[in-house]
């Protein structure tokens, strides 16, 4: 299936190659213009690469229209505002996005969350958290701020306390079993979890093995108001802003929502994990 990004990159490939035509250049001349092998002048226009903002400025000039140039630049800007890879995300480590989601999250009043396989990150343990973060760097092959992206992450849940924020989250029965992490460190997580229910400022919902499931989504999600839907991948963050995919990714939440258990039933089912790990 063709993806929203991979649409505005084909997009953005056509307007290289309108401008490459327009020049009366090959694809072949570009590239010895531009002294790149002709397989990067095709990728580019067909929306196979994500061209460099240096790649666009060195296209504007090779076709001789420099004015070119910030449009180019402007149409990229575009596509990374809703792509975010991790990889250009966590150049200098976690902690930068710690701070960016505090700034989302204490900009929203109500957020509603589904996670599949981990607990929700303003939710997360000290030590919990820790463990995820020494994965996820290394998965990914980025800078280890372990310990001030933690602090970070506990920055964010301030707002937990703050009567102006609600925070409804749901989360698969799934999550509460997986173990990222020592068994001591995820029964503490579990506790915490158990802690949370009942807040004035939170509503958690479990989603049970077994629920009459309409939709399976395969990964997380984060519904800020009705503004912003940002979506967990394994390379990248989709940021999503158009009304259509809000409104889709909201009827999701509400059809797991409807599903889910709440109160001395998901009291329940965080016990029932708990005691799970103590047989381990």
């Amino acid at each position: 299936m063709t993806t929203d990004f991979q649409r505005a990159r084909e997009s953005l490939g056509a307007r290289l190659r309108e401008l490459r035509t327009e020049a009366g250049l090959s694809g072949r001349e570009m590239g010895r213009r531009l002294e790149w092998p002709p397989s990067k002048v095709s990728k580019l226009e067909t929306g196979k690469q994500t061209p460099a903002p240096s790649d666009l400025e060195a296209w504007a000039r090779a076709v001789g229209n420099a004015d070119a140039g910030a449009e180019l630049k402007g149409r990229l800007r575009g596509l990374e505002t809703s792509y975010r890879s991790w990889r250009r995300q966590l150049t200098t480590g976690h902690r930068a996005r710690q701070d960016e989601a505090l700034v989302e999250q204490r900009a929203a009043g109500t957020i509603r969350a589904y996670e599949s396989s981990v607990v929700p990150g303003i939710f997360q343990t000290p030590d919990y958290a820790r463990h995820l973060l020494i994965h996820n760097a290394e998965l990914r092959q980025t800078p280890r701020d372990t310990e001030a992206a933690v602090r970070a992450r506990m920055k964010r849940q301030e707002l937990l306390y703050e009567p102006n924020h609600m925070f409804r989250a749901l989360i698969w029965e799934g999550a509460l079993r997986v173990l990222p992490c020592p068994v001591d460190v995820m029964m503490g997580q579990l506790d915490r979890l158990a802690g949370l229910i009942g807040m004035s400022t939170v509503t958690l919902g479990i989603v049970p093995f077994g629920a009459s499931m309409t939709v399976t989504p395969r990964h997380g999600f984060w519904i800020y108001d009705e503004r912003l839907v940002i979506v967990e991948t394994i390379n990248a963050e989709m940021w999503l802003d158009d009304s259509d995919d809000i409104a889709l990714y909201g009827r999701v939440w509400d059809r797991l929502d409807q599903v889910a258990v709440y109160g001395r039933a998901a009291q329940r089912l965080i016990s029932l994990a708990r005691s799970g790990l103590e047989t381990l």
